[in-house]
């Protein structure tokens, strides 16, 4: 039996806000709904808050962890010593792969040679030529390092800036911050490489945690459908599909008031842009208009979907239409064993693509304002694991340095940051000294997870310190309480 209606216990929260005679609701509604839209645009920080160098982010992430010895870091010590023991103050924190092996013996980088290219003259492997065409539009910083030594844990740390699960991403805390103007495509885009293989990448990595959803990264696919469930099912037209999304925007609002649950007004504004992206996507991704100059500077490989080289020529197209942080996933760098044979693939697969999309920014006058990020979760070991050979070895993961490099949006080109010991094993200031840094005591010498996080938000003229969000009663931002600006780098 139903209580009477002018019973006043009878008023439930959702009643008193629905029936408010001051319309507290509805000016609830109204005032969140403003908010949103104007946040959509300025996000929270309402624009950067200094001159910004960067409009955009396009992050290249190799999964895994390269090795940095067949890469970046020429360690001549290593291959003079090839198959000697790797004293044990040499070794670092070591994983159950590799720390009950009775032997540790150093493993040199036998598979290729490190000459000096561009007019800077910076060092790198035969393994990436392409790399060696940009050498002075990249920073190589070989002091890299991070507190995770395993892949999940080191994956989400350099992503989210947490080792534990649940933390918004990078991508998702500059959406939150800067907002967008783009109409018509996301904020924060993710491609992941087909038939990647290797440690598996999971959707939280590019997930908004307990920012709003709408800050999260949308994933473009390699199929004929870029986006689930984007494409209108056969008979359903674009006409009937606004007559279906007026209705249904309607039955949102009403649930809004209800529930003043701002999760609704998200997913109103996030059907609207599903709406708009079935014209965007089709569009950005038909690469038919592309000249033969674009298949000649990024590779045949470009020309098929879901390949790395595609999703690098897709996210210069991407960069083109305005969208702020786009993020590539390669996976496969894992090389426990058989390096050699693994790095050849690896780098046949990626390094031209990586070079010829910071060409083709540069050539477009693009790359001055868009930050390019290359690089994994962590390095390799000196040491061999499992059998060593002369042509043949692997390396477990090593977190105390690593290589990564950066270009155009500020950053200076045409530069090597940081030392490594002669074992590649430590970082060392210039004169060889031990760098002893870690997230609690900055160094200038080296580069903590937190400092890299710090100085992409930076570029993009935000501050991390002040970029914060208030959930269960403290403030988070993407550096915890840590990081610095790496100002050496900056142009």
């Amino acid at each position: 039996m139903s209580l009477p209606s002018l019973d006043p216990f009878a008023v439930n929260r959702r009643h008193f806000f629905k029936q408010s005679t001051t319309g507290i609701g509805g000016m609830a509604l109204a005032s969140m709904m403003a908010k949103a839209s104007d946040n959509d645009v300025n996000g929270v920080l309402g624009g950067p808050k200094t001159k910004p160098k960067a409009k955009r982010v396009i992050y290249l992430f190799q999964s895994g962890g390269p090795s940095q010895f067949e890469l970046f870091d020429n360690k001549p010590y290593l291959r003079e010593n090839h198959g000697v023991e790797l004293p044990t103050s040499e070794r670092g924190r070591e994983t159950g792969m590799s720390s009950h092996q009775a032997s540790i013996p150093m493993a040199g980088s036998v598979c290729t040679e490190f000459n000096r290219h561009g007019k800077s003259g910076q060092e790198m492997s035969d393994f990436i030529p392409w790399h060696h065409k940009i050498a002075d539009d990249i920073c190589i910083m070989r002091n890299v390092y991070t507190d995770a030594i395993n892949h999940d844990p080191a994956i989400t740390f350099i992503q989210t800036g947490a080792q534990i699960a649940g933390r918004p991403s990078i991508g998702s805390w500059l959406s939150y911050g800067l907002g967008t103007d783009n109409a018509d495509l996301p904020n924060f885009i993710v491609m992941v490489s087909k038939n990647g293989g290797g440690q598996p990448l999971y959707s939280r990595l590019w997930g908004s945690g307990f920012l709003d959803s709408r800050h999260q990264g949308m994933q473009f696919l390699s199929g004929k459908d870029r986006v689930l469930y984007l494409s209108n099912p056969e008979g359903v037209s674009r006409q009937g599909r606004r007559s279906m999304l007026n209705k249904l925007n309607e039955l949102n609002r009403e649930a809004y008031e209800k529930e003043l649950d701002p999760e609704i007004e998200s997913r109103i504004a996030q059907y609207e842009m599903a709406y708009r992206m079935q014209a965007s996507v089709p569009e950005v991704s038909d690469t038919s208009d592309e000249p033969q100059s674009t298949w000649d500077l990024y590779g045949e490989d470009a020309k098929e979907p879901g390949t790395y080289a595609a999703n690098c020529l897709q996210a210069r197209r991407l960069t083109e239409r305005g969208v702020q942080f786009i993020q590539l996933y390669h996976q496969g760098w894992d090389a426990h064993g058989g390096l050699p044979g693994s790095m050849k693939d690896r780098t046949k697969k990626t390094d031209q693509s990586s070079a010829a999309l910071v060409m083709d920014l540069k050539q477009r006058g693009l790359l001055e304002d868009t930050l390019v990020i290359w690089g994994g979760e962590f390095g390799r070991t000196a040491y061999s694991q499992g059998t060593l050979t002369k042509t043949n070895y692997g390396r477990d993961h090593h977190q105390d340095c690593f290589s990564m490099w950066m270009a155009g949006g500020g950053i200076k080109g045409g530069i090597t940051v940081g030392h490594t010991n002669k074992y590649g094993a430590k970082i060392v200031d210039a004169d060889g000294n031990p760098v002893h840094a870690s997230k609690h005591h900055y160094h200038k010498d080296a580069i903590h997870v937190h400092d890299l996080q710090a100085t992409i938000l930076n570029q993009l003229g935000i501050d991390h310190e002040i970029l914060s969000y208030k959930f269960q009663g403290r403030r988070f931002r993407l550096t915890d309480v840590h990081g610095k600006v790496v100002k050496h780098i900056l142009a």
